[in-house]
């Protein structure tokens, strides 16, 4: 493939929005390495996905130390796309990874202590051939070690200068208080929160994950925005047999009640209405909510990615 030069127009249809009181300004849409991104993968179709998504104006780029499969082979496929195509680039990208998940053998190898998120950040910036991420996340609560502990360890790696801001993940709504107070105290205030939301799962907003968002000044991503592809037209006549459903991925076919296959041909109805795929209806209407940022899209083709970012108004 030839030597990458980004489309000098690349920000010309992208629309960004501030995150919560900060500096950042993130793009409507984001890209999220958690499929097809691993070592499973074909690089050159990663590569491709890569090149779109920011000749487009998609400046920020999802990642957490176990994607793949293999675990951290994601993170590796950035660090080979960075050396290939985007180093000349860097500064205009914002790369984020997570550490909280199982990631290696042993006591130590997830969860949220300092042990654990001190060697993951330092493993992730080796496979990512980077000197530091714009944000790194805690990926999940950890009941069992103390919060101060878990808190204290993400400030550190802000003022080791391996990260620049601060987010978390998956957290419940009384500890994501206390952390926004916590990392506030120490001057490292949170930027963002990544949940999944999206019109078959509302929780962020019926927990009332998005007020506090609003009321603190933290932005928030969703991802899972099309509920691994029950908002999409894949499933409105049948299960594909080539689909995640079918293989038991991610989706079970006891998932697909009558019910739910009713509220999808009504929702499809509405975007066709409206001149919209089922899927650029449900893209629309996470980035409607009041309080979200950016959404993170996955994709296995630069068509897939294309049609996505037709949810931009």
């Amino acid at each position: 493939m030839e030597k990458y030069l980004a489309n000098e127009k690349r920000y010309d249809g992208m629309k960004y929005e501030r995150c919560g009181r900060s500096g950042v300004l993130l793009p409507r849409v984001s890209l999220g390495f958690w499929h097809n991104f691993g070592s499973v993968d074909p690089y050159e179709r990663s590569r491709e996905i890569t090149r779109y998504a920011f000749d487009n104006g998609i400046t920020h780029f999802d990642l957490a130390n176990n994607y793949g499969p293999a675990y951290g082979s994601a993170e590796e496929t950035l660090g080979r796309l960075m050396d290939d195509d985007f180093r000349p680039y860097r500064d205009e990208l914002f790369i984020s990874t997570k550490a909280g998940y199982d990631m290696w053998a042993g006591p130590y190898g997830e969860w949220g202590s300092r042990k654990y998120l001190m060697a993951s950040i330092d493993q992730s910036l080796r496979r990512m051939h980077l000197d530091y991420v714009d944000l790194f996340y805690s990926h999940r609560y950890d009941p069992n070690t103390p919060i101060e502990e878990t808190l204290q360890a993400m400030v550190d790696i802000v003022r080791q200068g391996k990260a620049l801001y601060l987010g978390i993940s998956n957290w419940p709504l009384a500890e994501l208080e206390k952390a926004a107070d916590y990392l506030a105290e120490h001057d490292t205030p949170l930027l963002i929160i990544q949940d999944k939301l999206n019109m078959l799962h509302r929780d962020p907003i019926e927990s009332g994950k998005l007020d506090f968002c609003q009321r603190r000044g933290v932005g928030m991503i969703a991802f899972s925005p099309l509920a691994q592809g029950l908002l999409t037209d894949r499933y409105l006549n049948g299960i594909p047999a080539d689909s995640r459903m079918s293989k038991g991925k991610f989706l079970r076919e006891e998932m697909l009640t009558s019910e739910l296959l009713a509220y999808l041909k009504e929702q499809n109805e509405e975007a066709k209405a409206a001149g919209h795929t089922i899927a650029e209806h449900a893209l629309r209407w996470i980035l409607d909510q009041k309080g979200v940022t950016s959404v993170l899209v996955g994709a296995s083709s630069t068509a897939q990615l294309q049609k996505n970012l037709l949810c931009i108004k």
